[in-house]
């Protein structure tokens, strides 16, 4: 069985509709882009899988239970994780306590403090700014911050929106080894929103690319890649 079965799904906004009749599947372990030009309905998308907003029509699934209609918190609880793009940290608190939130509703404390432990080897800056408030942070060190906060609630799924989002592209790079060291290390899945098409392509094992909320491709990252129509029309070069 798959782990994240996604099928025929619509969402709309008002009489627009966002995305339509989209249908994917994503295996335990997977990391999965989802590519798309702005507008495409990729953040649509993430927000009806995290419970934000709701579908109008098809089924969303992960491990066969269904992800459409349930509270944003009860997905959490479940370890579905969602890292919205340039909103998922407070900024008037310290990293230190933005991390702690991370862990806020788990009752094993002790892995807890494990778990931020190995965000902080994973991202050493963030050790280094634990008492700095977080808007005093640079974008690559917020979405690190973001991405660590995540990782203390263990996930099983990982919803990523655009992690690359107006970053330099050192740091982007970093942000996507550490995401792909995770994954592999964490036995994690992951669904991995991204405008920066090659980046996200070249970790992905997957790769979903959607026009206009409709889908246009899907396949192994690598025949996306290769494929010189796709490329030309929708991975920039």
């Amino acid at each position: 069985m798959s782990a994240l079965v996604v099928s025929n799904l619509s969402i709309s906004h008002g009489a627009i509709s966002a995305v339509k009749d989209l249908s994917f599947t994503i295996e335990k372990g997977q990391l999965a882009a989802i590519i798309g030009s702005n507008g495409a309905g990729k953040t649509t998308l993430l927000r009806a899988l995290s419970g934000l907003i709701p579908a109008s029509h098809g089924t969303a699934t992960w491990q066969g239970k269904s992800l459409l209609g349930v509270k944003p918190e009860d997905l959490v609880r479940s370890g579905i994780v969602h890292v919205s793009e340039g909103k998922s940290v407070i900024p008037e608190l310290n990293v230190k306590e933005n991390l702690a939130l991370g862990g806020i509703w788990r009752k094993d404390k002790k892995d807890v403090a494990l778990a931020t432990e190995e965000v902080l080897e994973l991202f050493p800056r963030l050790r280094e700014r634990l008492q700095q408030s977080a808007d005093t942070l640079s974008g690559g060190e917020r979405q690190m911050l973001a991405i660590g906060r995540a990782l203390i609630a263990r996930p099983q799924l990982l919803l990523l929106d655009e992690p690359s989002l107006g970053l330099a592209p050192l740091i982007i790079e970093q942000i996507f080894e550490a995401i792909n060291k995770l994954r592999h290390r964490l036995d994690l899945t992951v669904l991995l929103v991204e405008q920066n098409a090659m980046s996200a392509l070249k970790i992905a094992d997957i790769g979903i690319i959607i026009n206009v909320g409709s889908l246009v491709a899907s396949g192994p990252s690598q025949e996306l890649l290769a494929d010189a129509n796709l490329r030309a029309a929708y991975l920039g070069y």
